[in-house]
């Protein structure tokens, strides 16, 4: 293994010598750059191999071609590159083959290499990278398309581009973002021989027995993967991706009219063609400039266009009658009225268009939960609250089940100042699974909290405790100590932790709460914070090392405290604690011991 590292180091010698003797690197860092080159040597070489060591060579060889890089540019020298930059770039591409030859499977350490190619424009190398790893990784469709994409813009390669799409597609027959990058590509060579021969005309340059194709001016190959693609791939989010790419390009009006036929006769009743087809219209606008219009015009051909796509989207609901064709219409609308406009009318109009669409929705029982919610939004912040108390109460009779929805029309009716909240609190919980109700329960009680006397809050809480599973009343206990120590002091509290420690299950969130509590009064006793820690300790002593430092802590920090506890502490929490904790606990509390924590 010496002899061959040794051999290595010697091979750099050359470069070393040249790099020395133009200036760009003094005696002493050759020296330096030899003894890293040593050591990373070592490790490349030795019998059990890292991916590390060799990510390491590599990125230190990258570092030095940059440093030479910025060294040329400062000096101003930018010879004898073959014998320098050269040098290094091959033994970089022989050490990312040893390492991609390792771990085959590294598709990133691949994709290092194929970056690195790129970087320092090696073509020749780059595609035996391409290669190679197509080879072994000829799962992954977006490999191939890179390396397509590559051929096709770099190398200006249509026809290496167009093999690799046929390779790939004998792997991935039913690859939808395969074809329509395959499509792209016919499309962009159509278009660049279009370019060609507009310029040979312009120039009146005798091309011989050389003609252009004027179906593949025309897009026709582009056509045939479409037609091949539309016969393996289903679904209409195919076809409209298709569309869009096809519209990128000027001289395709055939083709689109072609894949709108198609998507018309095979895709009519699904919502997306729908959908298409009505936000087309605003694309279809007038035949005058819009530079020649006056403010008010635009206006109005802007409200015209609009209508003309509710009008599709009417006849849509009409003869797809479903939930997301109306979720498709209400989306259009909703970001109709969202865009910033200066007219008022125009606001207006598309505020009452998408109420009413709203409405229609919901008399046809079409309206799902979350357009429920946007409903409701939309009407609180127009300021038609009664409106939205209605809405509120028809999506909560739609689901009944939800707690998101009763949420929802309670903090409508909280946010009105309603009357009868305390009544559609009731009705929520009897509705609603206990399963599941904290989050009502939470909302009630914060409301209680400043609306209703104490006596009727500190009910709703003692009922909240009985209401909901034991899982939750845990975060409803931490609320009533929090709510009991702010409005009733510190000796009804204690009381109440008593009393809640009768049943299981906690949170330690809850015994940290009574511990701050008694930390705050001026007389804190110790004999209090020993029975809450022990409390504490006995519910999360063997899954918590925190607990068991602060229990020391408070002994050696409080008047009260014995630090003579705290040889018997550390011993119980060594018995209890679990697993690794165990060793956690023992560095935390060297520390503790050593002023450090």
């Amino acid at each position: 293994m010496a002899e061959r590292i040794q051999q290595r180091l010697e091979d750099r010698v050359p470069e070393l010598e040249q790099l020395e003797r133009v200036g760009l690197f003094t005696r002493k860092e050759i020296r330096a750059v030899l003894r890293k080159a040593s050591a990373l040597e070592y490790k490349i070489q030795r019998r059990a191999l890292r991916k590390e060591d060799f990510i390491n060579y590599i990125q230190y060889e990258i570092n030095l071609l940059e440093l030479i890089k910025k060294r040329r540019a400062r000096t101003g020298y930018s010879f004898k590159k073959e014998e320098i930059e050269h040098s290094i770039l091959h033994r970089v591409h022989s050490v990312f083959n040893r390492a991609t030859g390792k771990w085959k499977d590294d598709v990133q350490l691949w994709l290092s290499h194929v970056a690195f190619c790129k970087q320092w424009n090696a073509k020749h190398q780059l595609s035996k990278v391409f290669s190679t790893m197509l080879a072994i990784h000829s799962n992954k469709p977006a490999l191939w398309i890179m390396a397509a994409k590559w051929e096709m813009e770099t190398r200006l390669s249509s026809e290496s581009a167009r093999h690799l799409f046929l390779r790939a597609l004998r792997f991935h027959p039913e690859c939808p973002k395969l074809y329509q990058e395959y499509f792209r590509m016919e499309l962009m060579h159509a278009e660049k021989q279009r370019k060609e021969k507009q310029e040979f005309e312009q120039a009146k340059m005798d091309l011989g027995e050389f003609n252009y194709s004027e179906e593949i001016l025309n897009g026709e190959m582009a056509r045939i993967v479409y037609r091949e693609a539309s016969q393996k791939i289903k679904g209409v989010e195919f076809q409209l991706a298709v569309l869009s790419i096809a519209k990128l390009f000027d001289f395709t009006q055939d083709l689109q009219k072609e894949i709108l036929e198609s998507l018309q006769a095979r895709y009519a009743d699904d919502p997306l063609t729908w959908d298409y087809m009505a936000r087309r219209e605003l694309e279809l606008g007038s035949l005058q400039p819009s530079e020649y219009l006056t403010k008010q015009k635009k206006v109005s051909e802007m409200a015209q266009r609009e209508e003309r796509c509710c009008a599709v989207f009417d006849e849509a609901v009409r003869a797809v009658p479903t939930e997301n064709m109306w979720k498709c219409y209400i989306t259009f609308c909703l970001e109709r009225y969202n865009r910033k406009t200066n007219s008022k009318d125009l606001k207006q109009k598309r505020l009452e268009r998408t109420l009413s669409v709203f409405s229609k929705a919901h008399e046809s029982s079409l309206l799902s939960e979350a357009l429920y919610k946007q409903w409701l939004q939309l009407l609180l912040d127009s300021s038609l609250s009664e409106k939205a108390v209605e809405v509120a109460e028809a999506a909560t009779r739609c689901f009944s089940q939800s707690v998101e929805t009763w949420q929802m029309r309670l903090r409508v009716l909280i946010q009105l100042k309603r009357d009868d909240v305390t009544q559609c609190f009731e009705e929520a919980i009897k509705h609603v699974k206990s399963k599941g109700t904290l989050p009502l329960w939470t909302l009630w009680v914060e409301w209680s909290e400043g609306t209703n006397s104490k006596e009727d809050t500190e009910a709703l809480y003692q009922r909240s405790l009985h209401a909901t599973t034991p899982a939750e009343s845990v975060t409803m206990k931490e609320m009533y100590l929090d709510w009991t120590y702010r409005n009733c002091g510190y000796k009804k509290v204690k009381r109440l932790f008593t009393s809640l420690c009768e049943n299981r299950p906690f949170s330690l969130d809850f015994f940290r709460k009574m511990i701050q509590i008694e930390k705050e009064q001026e007389s804190c006793k110790m004999l209090y914070l020993r029975e809450y820690y022990e409390r504490a300790l006995r519910e999360f002593g063997s899954t918590n090392t925190d607990l068991w430092l602060d229990y020391i802590k408070e002994e050696l920090s409080h008047p009260q405290g014995k630090p003579e506890n705290c040889g018997s502490i550390h011993w119980r929490a060594m018995k209890m604690l679990q697993g690794d904790l165990v060793e956690d606990f023992v560095s935390k509390y060297t520390l503790l011991q050593t002023g450090h924590l």
